[in-house]
């Protein structure tokens, strides 16, 4: 099966995910993400056979609705989201304005889906108010019915049955682990949870994730985090703690989507931190990269 992606989603790991897997143990009995987005690292997981349950959690309440959706009752999302696609014919702005307006009053999951499928970049925005505000690409009209309808389709064959969906706050998911557990973090940086039009409901602060990282370290959790990263653009400081212990490693993601949006070719580079304990179940290592700072995706104030 092609690894399904039915939410698009900027800043989705969809396209280092099989990268990623590579530092995954060799048996997992559950993989959690607390911050899943459009759960790109879970879905190749289960594609790949690399985990046996799952589970997704975001803080955005209507896109974990819209998970449960996918997992529960996929045809009907399917066909939901074909009949705006199809009503959208010849009116495509007017329409996508309209289903905008009529999602932030209901939270309806194909009304979100149709939303991320259309804006633009796949970039979610949401004004003060915690409304979806971000505007539609005009040269498209999102993923096509048929192809949207596989993907989700295929998604829910992989997960459903042995998936929790839960819209908690990381803390709250951080808390509920266990040492059976593998967890992988991909959090929101500051430059994309502050400002007008923010792309996550809530800030992240800085001290207390790290101090949850020596929390989990404490309990023997495994954990792998998408943390910090570079780009030819702009670079980010405030190193993670060298007593962390944490392995670094290296990934190149490819062209830098915040730089294409503003019409500039600059490419990415990603840092992936494995855990102690993480690392002692790991047969072979990657080889130590040589020591660089380290470029975080958390702002100062």
């Amino acid at each position: 099966m092609q690894v399904p992606h039915p939410i698009p989603y900027q800043g989705s790991k969809r396209g280092i995910a099989r990268e990623i897997l590579r530092y995954f143990p060799r048996r997992v009995l559950r993989l959690v993400e607390p911050f899943a987005g459009s759960a790109a690292i879970t879905i190749a997981a289960a594609a790949y056979r690399k985990a046996e349950r799952f589970w997704i959690n975001d803080l955005n309440a209507p896109l974990t609705h819209l998970w449960q959706t996918i997992l529960q009752d996929p045809e009907r999302i399917a066909d939901d989201y074909r009949h705006l696609w199809e009503e959208q014919a010849g009116r495509e702005r007017e329409y996508y304005d309209l289903i905008r307006q009529k999602f932030n009053q209901t939270h309806r999951p194909d009304y979100l889906l149709y939303l991320l499928a259309r804006c633009v970049k796949a970039s979610v925005r949401y004004n003060a108010n915690g409304e979806f505000n971000q505007s539609p690409d005009n040269r498209r009209r999102g993923m096509h019915p048929a192809t949207m309808r596989r993907h989700l389709l295929n998604a829910s064959r992989l997960l459903s049955g042995r998936t929790l969906v839960t819209a908690w706050h990381y803390r709250d998911v951080l808390d509920n682990v266990c040492s059976d557990d593998l967890v992988y973090m991909d959090p929101p940086y500051q430059g994309v949870c502050r400002g007008r039009d923010p792309r996550y409901y809530t800030d992240m602060d800085h001290e207390e994730f790290i101090n949850w990282l020596y929390k989990l370290n404490a309990e023997g959790i495994a954990y792998l985090l998408s943390y910090d990263g570079r780009n030819d653009l702009r670079q980010y400081g405030r190193p993670l703690p060298d007593d962390l212990k944490l392995t670094r490693v290296e990934i190149h993601a490819g062209r830098s989507a915040q730089a294409t949006l503003l019409g500039i070719e600059a490419y990415t580079v990603e840092s992936l931190y494995l855990s102690p304990a993480l690392v002692a179940t790991l047969d072979n290592l990657p080889e130590p990269p040589v020591r660089q700072q380290q470029y975080i995706l958390f702002e100062a104030s």
